[in-house]
């Protein structure tokens, strides 16, 4: 019976083995790049108006930081820690939920937030009514909800980052959740590359 049973088999096996393996193997190449290499983001939220609008597409950079074994958080390879200034992808400390925001304080740094505009160590960093500076990166806010919370005057621990989000008044950022540990941080955001309304776009952060 297993003699008679084996040809019936066979050719479903040989096509196992020729076809559907080759594309497993190649689908899980593609995930574990798009893990641990590059990836894209799509905006849910206005908290990061005006730089990121509901339903924008973000290329993220997973290497900017360290190169991660694929699927895991383990990193195998240190490069770089966020800065001042990026625009970072991460999991909220709250719930879990993916999220993007602009990290804006980092280890050492005294930063204090007053009527949505930020001062790190005593330098405040307004440039214009709805412009701040990271170094010689200008970055435009929204205000027209207001800055929300202040922060009296904080900081920022060893391993730890302070993100929040540039529509000040509108955002679910580290005022709510706390800091960020800086090693869990996945990647930076580069560049918009599609906006809904406008089609295909390379606009940097």
């Amino acid at each position: 019976m297993n003699e008679t049973a084996a040809p019936r088999f066979s050719p479903a096996l040989t096509w196992l083995r020729r076809e559907a393996l080759p594309l497993a193997v190649m689908l899980l190449l593609l995930f574990a790049a798009r893990d641990s290499l590059a990836n894209h983001y799509q905006v849910p939220s206005g908290s990061m108006q005006p730089t990121l609008q509901p339903g924008d597409r973000v290329a993220v950079d997973m290497r900017a930081y360290g190169l991660r074994l694929p699927f895991t958080n383990l990193r195998m390879m240190a490069n770089g820690q966020p800065q001042r200034g990026d625009v970072a992808v991460f999991d909220s400390p709250a719930d879990g939920t993916r999220l993007i925001k602009r990290v804006v304080a980092v280890a050492g740094d005294r930063v204090e937030l007053h009527d949505g505009y930020l001062s790190i160590n005593g330098q405040r960093l307004q440039q214009s009514v709805a412009e701040e500076a990271f170094g010689s990166k200008p970055v435009a806010l929204d205000l027209d909800q207001g800055g929300g919370p202040d922060i009296a005057g904080i900081t920022i621990p060893d391993g730890k980052l302070l993100v929040l989000g540039d529509h000040r008044g509108d955002s679910f950022d580290g005022r709510f959740f706390g800091l960020v540990d800086a090693d869990t941080v996945y990647g930076k955001a580069l560049a918009v590359y599609w906006r809904r309304g406008d089609g295909p776009r390379w606009q940097r952060l």
